[in-house]
């Protein structure tokens, strides 16, 4: 069987060599490739290395070099259609049927890339002509420098439907045409040029083979741009402008930039960025974006700061959340509006843009953004559509630990935003009455020196086990209450200590609990405390039952203070001091408020007066 050299690229780009190697190698971490003690003969120091970028393993021991199918090959001792079968599989590719013709297909292609080295060739020659003086006072208009054009090696298609078609007339139109580079008009006819008028950027592959060209058109007309067509060589899906230039830049650099369009990669290559890639005329997909994760684990997406670039990018964030996971994710940088790449170095040079690409937003802080923005919040409705939205992206995302990750950071936002507003002032509070201070006597400290009873403790503790935002977000004040047995104090204490994870929702919460105390202590959670709280029920509405226990941990908090200060003002008024009466009084309604809240409360009676 003969496979096209494009079947077999295709097939090594899709397949994770260090994944399919350590499947029986263990590999550790080096920079960004991969080492290991080699598999092919005996060491004691790694000396086998393993690289992703470049899809090649290599020992420099003994020699043994090879890709994804030479690994199947050598070190599995499969035969060469069997490592491909087997790879095509998993890479989710089918092997293409047996076909005597396939060695001529492959002759083929090559001859199409012939035919575009020399459309390049011809472009090239035409920009130093004289059909090219409007090509070059336009790039010098940009900036554009002689270096650079060679670089890029830029040309120019001269306006004429037929001098590229007679300067490679020695190829024939067929495949001029099937090359993209003349237009067969359907209903027949002579083909004729399809690019017109137009300063010509090739397109690269990996390989640095021209496969395609970008034409921007000299003057009025549209489009603006122009791609070549689809063709044997060319999936615009799958490319990337300067894939294979910023290969070489990012593993030095660290980093890779993906941009707009082509002339803002072709800008930062001159300013000293070279690590930078763009999409061609479409929206970012899935395969360009597994592309740039081969050579960064967080590519930076720099577009224009209009409302175009940002849906762009937000279209780009979507498309990856599936494949987010250790090691891959993305970051946006926006742009001041009206402002692109070349604009922001111009006016600022190189350094201007670095500073916005240091300041990345992370994809889970740009796509919060984006649909908290989406939608007024100011109704119920607008909130539950938030939350839905955010757990819709977040159940999207494939790895578990991370889908986890999303999941408990976005609804911790959203804990914060729809949490309750601070309990208002009581009338004690509101009074002028100074802070609350201790008890003066042993009697008075009698008052509340009990604690919160073990009922109401364990209810407010399940609370905070279906509710852990809550626990986040308000654990001062439940570390100052006091609990009357001593071993819902101690899961309260394991509970505040949770909070120093770097997330925490009910899973991680829960995973923490079973390990304290051998698991003694979660067991409270089985012991009904008898009280109808609302965020006890599994049945309860979640924004209203984390807008109870809010209330009850204040309540509970604020009783303690109201019984020391009414301790106090007893004492004055023992000592003769008419003025703490008044005060007695006051203190006396703002504890009775507060008793009939908790009872409200704990009967499951929604308390709309205090969150009013």
């Amino acid at each position: 069987m003969t496979l096209s050299p494009q079947f077999l690229d295709e097939l090594r780009t899709r397949t994770l060599l260090s994944g399919l190697i350590s499947r029986s190698v263990k590999l550790q971490r080096a920079g960004r490739e991969w080492k290991a003690c080699c598999p092919f003969h005996n060491e004691k120091t790694p000396s086998f290395t393993v690289n992703d970028e470049k899809g090649f393993y290599h020992c420099f021991g003994c020699s043994a070099h090879g890709d994804a199918i030479g690994w199947m090959t050598e070190k599995q001792g499969l035969p060469f259609i069997d490592a491909v079968k087997e790879l095509a599989q998993a890479a989710g590719m089918e092997v293409p049927a047996s076909d005597p013709q396939a060695g001529e297909r492959a002759e083929h292609a090559q001859s199409l890339y012939d035919v575009m080295a020399s459309a390049s060739a011809w472009f090239e020659e035409q920009l130093g002509g004289v059909d090219g003086a409007g090509a070059r006072e336009y790039l010098k208009r940009r900036g554009i420098s002689d270096e650079t054009k060679r670089t890029f090696a830029l040309g120019m298609a001269p306006d004429s439907r037929s001098k590229l078609k007679a300067a490679l007339a020695r190829f024939g139109n067929e495949k001029l045409v099937e090359a993209g580079l003349l237009i067969a008009p359907e209903g027949g006819g002579e083909p004729y040029d399809r690019f017109r008028r137009r300063l010509m950027i090739p397109i690269r592959d990996r390989r640095g083979r021209t496969i395609a060209f970008g034409g921007r058109i000299l003057g009025d007309g549209e489009p603006k741009y122009l791609n070549s067509p689809e063709t044997p060589l060319f999936d615009k899906g799958r490319t990337l402008f300067n894939l294979d230039r910023a290969a070489a830049a990012s593993r030095e650099a660290g980093r890779l930039i993906l941009v707009e369009g082509n002339f803002d990669a072709i800008v930062l290559d001159q300013a000293g960025i070279g690590e930078v890639v763009a999409p061609l005329g479409t929206a970012v997909t899935e395969a360009q974006i597994e592309a740039m994760w081969r050579l960064a684990p967080s590519p930076l997406l720099c577009f224009d700061g209009d409302d175009a670039g940002q849906k762009a990018m937000v279209r780009a964030a979507l498309r990856a959340l599936p494949g987010v996971g250790p090691g891959r994710t993305l970051g946006f940088v926006t742009l001041p509006a009206g402002l692109d790449p070349d604009d922001l170095v111009r006016a600022g040079g190189k350094g201007a843009l670095e500073a916005l690409l240091a300041r990345a937003e992370p994809l889970v802080e740009r796509l919060w953004r984006h649909e908290h923005d989406a939608e007024p919040l100011a109704t119920p409705e607008g909130r539950a559509g938030l939350r839905q939205r955010l757990l819709e992206h977040a159940g999207s995302v494939v790895d578990r630990e991370t889908r986890e990750q999303y999941r408990a950071e976005w609804m911790r936002r959203y804990g914060e935003l729809t949490r309750p507003a601070q309990a208002p002032r009581r009338a004690w509070q509101r009074s002028g009455v100074p802070p609350p201070t201790p008890p003066a006597t042993a009697g008075a400290r009698a008052i509340h020196a009990g604690g919160i009873d073990a009922p109401t403790a364990r209810a407010v503790l399940t609370g905070l086990q279906y509710f852990p935002q809550a626990l986040v977000s308000h654990s001062e004040t439940i570390a100052g209450l006091t609990f009357a047995e001593a071993r819902l104090g101690r899961l309260r204490d394991i509970m505040l200590d949770a909070c120093g994870a770097e997330t925490l929702d009910r899973s991680a919460l829960d995973a923490i609990l079973r390990k304290a105390d051998g698991g003694a202590l979660f067991k409270e959670f089985d012991r009904p405390s008898g009280l109808a709280f609302s965020f006890t029920r599994r049945d309860a509405q979640p924004e209203r039952a984390l807008r109870d226990l809010v209330l009850v941990i204040e309540a509970l908090a604020e009783r303690p203070q109201i019984d020391a200060a009414l301790g106090a003002a007893t004492v004055r008024l023992e000592k003769g001091d008419e003025a703490a009466f008044a005060e007695q009084m006051l203190l006396r309604e703002a504890r009775d408020g507060a008793n009939e809240r908790l009872a409200m409360l704990a009967q499951g009676v929604a308390d709309e007066a205090a969150s009013a």
